[in-house]
């Protein structure tokens, strides 16, 4: 896209309903020659997930950064319209949408403005994720938002963030299961998200290991490739890092290969998915036959999988089979085939059986957006106009962060200040002022005078 393709950016329109945005996703994959029966995308769900973001404040300085210069100057948006959004995504989406609750640093937000968006998300039946860098997600808040209706609690963790006395990922799997202590024997799914550089690139096999060795208490994780964006100071990637790259080191870390085309998520150029199966330590690969997964994956698009009840998702799985004999024949094949490969595993493990899914993100660079993959984005930020692919918004972030607010529940028009968090009658455009954030952080520190 070019430079004025971008500033012409703006948000989507709302879908009108979950079954206007299901319809919509349709097309969008139908026009690119992305439907098809592994896609997830159209046929399971309208979209992947959308961003609440709640703050624009965050208490590190990570080197690959997606906030603006200007973000440390923003006041939180006042609790009535991110409310207000939440809404907005419930009735655009509908139940069961995933809801990932971030900023910034969601837990600077105020404990009981936090804990009111959690349990509304959690109210109309959608589900809830804190995006979490962890330092204030203590286990009592944790607890406190599970009993409000958390879902998941995803840290992300990793050598971008800079964190004092940890110099390598490795060093950091110290911290990451100093975290998953904390989530213990809480309600909550367990995942973890790492930033894929040119620093740490060699070391995701051994981050993987440290995952595999936990699986069951941890259900997902994330890597997410570097990009050029926001306040960030690493810049474009200088490596061969890849979606196929990164796939390869997550297959050494995890003992065996992996079909990341089982599952798809939207455009191919975005994201990787995979799921293991895990038993005594061990991984195994849960969609190494393309046509049942396709077969079932479809077979079951209408099937509400909630994953914070596994038990009870089981037994819906199976009852729901019980119903449609023509599948009885590949599942029960697969089911051998898998037992049989695993039987050494099964037998020491007793027959524990969990599993451990793999995520890869590859975003885009400010500067180098595509537009088929704007188009076809299965993960958007809510903005107060509507959902908006993540990577348009990250590359045009000021021009959202920084606009008034307009309040609709006054007979006269109200706007929201960004900058002074004040209610005003007039929308003087904030974009192009002088921020003056409280910390300078990312590019604007490093263009900062030194002291002699």
């Amino acid at each position: 896209m070019s430079s004025e393709e971008v500033e012409a950016g703006a948000p989507e329109a709302w879908p009108r309903s979950p079954a206007d945005a299901l319809w919509r996703a349709r097309a969008v994959m139908a026009k690119q020659g992305l439907a098809q029966p592994h896609q997830q995308m159209g046929q399971r769900w309208p979209i992947g997930c959308v961003a609440l973001e709640i703050t624009q404040r965050c208490n590190l300085d990570c080197t690959l950064c997606y906030l603006s210069e200007n973000s440390e100057a923003v006041k939180d948006i006042p609790l009535d319209e991110v409310m207000a959004r939440v809404d907005s995504i419930f009735r655009a989406y509908g139940r069961n949408t995933d809801v990932q609750v971030t900023g910034g640093e969601p837990t600077l937000r105020k404990r009981d403005e936090l804990l009111a968006i959690v349990r509304r998300i959690h109210a109309l039946g959608m589900r809830a994720t804190l995006m979490t860098n962890g330092i204030r997600a203590t286990r009592a808040l944790l607890g406190e938002l599970a009993a409000a209706g958390l879902a998941d609690v995803a840290f992300h963790v990793d050598t971008t963030q800079q964190r004092p006395g940890y110099q390598t990922e490795t060093q950091l799997n110290t911290l990451r299961q100093r975290y998953l202590e904390r989530a213990a024997g809480l309600p909550l799914s367990v995942m973890f998200n790492t930033t894929v550089h040119d620093g740490n690139f060699d070391e995701i096999p051994a981050v993987v290991a440290f995952f595999r060795a936990r699986a069951g208490r941890i259900r997902t994780v994330s890597f997410q490739l570097q990009a050029d964006i926001g306040r960030g100071v690493q810049g474009a990637r200088r490596r061969g890092i890849s979606l196929d790259s990164t796939a390869a080191q997550i297959e050494r870390g995890a003992g065996t290969a992996l079909q990341f085309a089982g599952s798809l998520i939207g455009h191919p150029s975005c994201s990787r998915y995979g799921m293991c199966l895990a038993a005594n330590g061990n991984l195994y690969d849960a969609f190494d036959d393309l046509h049942v997964v396709a077969t079932f994956q479809a077979a079951t698009a209408g099937v509400v999988l909630d994953r914070t009840r596994p038990t009870k998702t089981a037994r819906r799985l199976a009852l729901w089979l019980c119903a449609h004999p023509t599948l009885w024949a590949p599942v029960l094949s697969w089911l051998t085939r898998k037992a049989w490969a695993m039987r050494d595993d099964l037998i020491r493990s007793r027959g524990h059986v969990h599993t451990l899914s793999f995520v890869i993100h590859n975003f885009m660079d400010a500067t180098r957006l595509e537009a088929d993959r704007i188009e076809a984005c299965a993960f958007k930020v809510i903005t107060a106009d509507g959902p908006m692919s993540m990577c348009l918004h990250n590359a045009r972030r000021d021009a959202f962060i920084l606009r008034p607010i307009r309040f609709y529940r006054a007979a006269s028009p109200l706007f929201w200040d960004p900058l002074t968090g004040t209610e005003t009658t007039e929308a003087a455009a904030s974009i192009g002022l002088a921020c003056q954030p409280r910390q300078l952080k990312g590019r604007a520190r490093d263009r900062s005078p030194r002291r002699a």
